[in-house]
């Protein structure tokens, strides 16, 4: 698998992200756009593309405004409809590389509230949508901080992450993680974000949400509402017992990573595979 970093002009200045595919082997079967969460970066998915490429796919990721490599305020969103044209710019650009393999979208936490509301936008020309312990619905934890008069300096409980202590560790130790206080307007922004997903209705095209039952970060009940309004015809879900927010990151990730991959066989249909 090869690593090339990409970059663009995004709605709040440069965007970096990241191509992973193996192309000696020729065109893809079908691109991944895989979209990052809340204070994190595209970097920490390299094992992802790593196994999606495996099964022929070529991934492409952006570190979004304020994130990992990319410019802007740190973790600062005023929108998130501009950071999913950032991404529409992404997936521009993954379609002129490959453009007659069918394009996939993956999101996680953030990212899935991302996904969900891209879908909603351009769905109609995405193979099938995974999305990976989305904020969808109710974002408890974002009402609890807005109640404050001033926002706590708290940062994300690396414990909350996975059962395996060394992914919180080395999330603790990565410079490019955002270690510090949640800012009050990303926060309107996300729910904003839930209020515009709940007012547009479901995803008829191919959608699958996976989520972990001990997720305290993004909990379970709280994203299970927000899929009631979202899923379509296509939709199908499943939770894993004992997970927690990072099911990519869990101590079962192969059984995760196999279940992408085989909703994606199971509802992309490549030029090449056919």
């Amino acid at each position: 698998m090869e690593s090339t970093e990409l970059s663009f002009e995004g709605h709040a200045g440069k965007v970096v992200g990241r191509r992973w595919a193996d192309d000696a082997r020729g065109e893809p079967d079908y691109v991944v756009i895989l979209v990052h969460g809340y204070g994190e970066h595209s970097g920490r998915y390299e094992h992802v593309a790593a196994r999606l490429v495996g099964d022929g796919a070529a991934v492409y990721a952006i570190d979004h405004v304020g994130h990992g490599q990319s410019e802007g305020e740190p973790v600062l969103i005023d929108s998130f409809q501009e950071v999913e044209e950032d991404v529409h710019v992404l997936e521009s650009l993954a379609r002129t590389d490959h453009p007659t393999v069918p394009v996939v979208l993956i999101g996680h936490s953030m990212g899935g509230l991302i996904a969900a509301r891209y879908a909603q936008r351009w769905g109609d020309g995405l193979g099938a949508i995974v999305l990976s312990a989305p904020v969808l619905g109710q974002w408890r934890a974002a009402d609890a901080l807005l109640a404050a008069d001033e926002i706590p300096d708290v940062p994300i409980d690396p414990s909350t992450l996975s059962r395996d202590p060394a992914v919180g560790e080395a999330y603790v130790a990565d410079p490019l993680v955002w270690h510090g206080t949640f800012k009050r307007r990303t926060l309107e922004a996300i729910q904003e974000a839930l209020r515009m997903i709940a007012a547009a209705g479901p995803v008829d095209d191919p959608i699958l949400w996976l989520h972990g039952e001990a997720d305290e970060l993004v909990p379970l009940a709280d994203t299970k509402a927000g899929w009631a309004s979202l899923a379509g015809r296509h939709a199908s879900a499943k939770s894993y017992p004992g997970a927690r927010h990072e099911i990519f990151n869990e101590t079962n990730q192969d059984e995760v990573l196999d279940d992408v991959v085989e909703f994606i066989r199971a509802n992309v249909r490549s030029p090449r595979r056919a």
